[in-house]
């Protein structure tokens, strides 16, 4: 299995998946975690991501260790930005490969809900301007 774990404060940039693949993997899971326009019942124009990223990384890395000795799969590819992300832009890309597509679904919807729960990643609401 392999594992890629990237943190950056820059748009994110995923490559495109690029077929055919080995034969290995049956199913490709992605998730894209976007910026919604409401926060804590207020409009917003964006979240600020802080993280201690040394400290998240290796959490991210142990936590997919973790899901894949669960849900076995090839390899998972993360990408998490820090830094402000504007309403409609991602926040967190992942990338799943898999020889099913169960244990892909799972393993996404597992990673997502550790991440927001044991990573020390914060976000904080940066306020839409008022309309007058």
């Amino acid at each position: 299995m392999k594992i890629e774990i990237e943190m950056t404060d820059e748009p994110l940039k995923i490559a495109p998946l690029r077929l055919p693949l080995s034969g290995e993997s049956g199913a490709v899971v992605e998730f894209w975690g976007l910026v919604r326009s409401m926060e804590g019942g207020q409009k917003i124009a964006a979240l600020h991501y802080e993280a201690y990223i040394a400290m998240a990384k290796r959490l991210l890395y142990e936590i997919a260790q973790e899901l894949l000795k669960k849900y076995p799969c090839q390899r998972l590819e993360v990408c998490h930005r820090i830094g402000p992300v504007a309403v409609g832009e991602p926040s967190v890309f992942l990338r799943i490969y898999s020889t099913h597509r169960s244990e892909a679904f799972q393993l996404a919807q597992e990673f997502i809900n550790r991440l927001k729960s044991d990573v020390p990643i914060w976000k904080s609401p940066l306020l839409a301007e008022k309309e007058e």
